[in-house]
């Protein structure tokens, strides 16, 4: 875990106990994640399953390359998006919404998703899960197998 907790060495335990229940958790630095997709991605989890133990929500910050694409989804969370830099487009059963630097987009738990960075820049964004991400309520679509024509 990547977070730090403030002293509280001179207090009585019973205090600090208590202290620490209540004090604000300072996240020190995200835990890189591996992601799914066809290019390299840049996934820093700042709060969620891995850098802070924390299954209600997670907060990542996305960095994809021109033409990245991940393999369409139909997860088991909401899935808040505020892109940064570039464009991400958000590929949905009735079509696509390309959201744009200071746009946000949130798609819901059980519809089906992909995700891409089809500009010239790619795209930086913050995503917040509710729940938090995880590989289990994610459901990735199965990878196609190339045809044996």
């Amino acid at each position: 875990m990547n977070f730090i907790i403030n002293r509280t060495n001179n207090l009585p335990d019973d205090s600090r106990s208590s202290i620490l229940q209540r004090m604000p958790i300072l996240i020190a630095n995200p835990t890189r994640i591996k992601a799914a997709g066809n290019r390299p991605k840049i996934i820093e989890e700042f709060i969620g399953n891995v850098n802070s133990s924390d299954d209600r929500i997670s907060v990542a910050r996305m960095i994809s390359l021109s033409g990245w694409t991940e393999p369409g989804q139909t997860p088991e969370f909401d899935e808040f998006t505020v892109v940064l830099k570039g464009m991400l487009r958000v590929l949905y059963k009735g079509g696509y919404i390309d959201v744009m630097a200071g746009q946000a987009v949130i798609t819901k738990a059980g519809e089906w998703v992909q995700y891409s960075t089809p500009g010239a820049e790619g795209a930086e964004y913050i995503a917040v899960c509710l729940p938090a991400f995880s590989p289990a309520l994610v459901h990735r679509d199965p990878a196609e197998e190339p045809s044996q024509a």
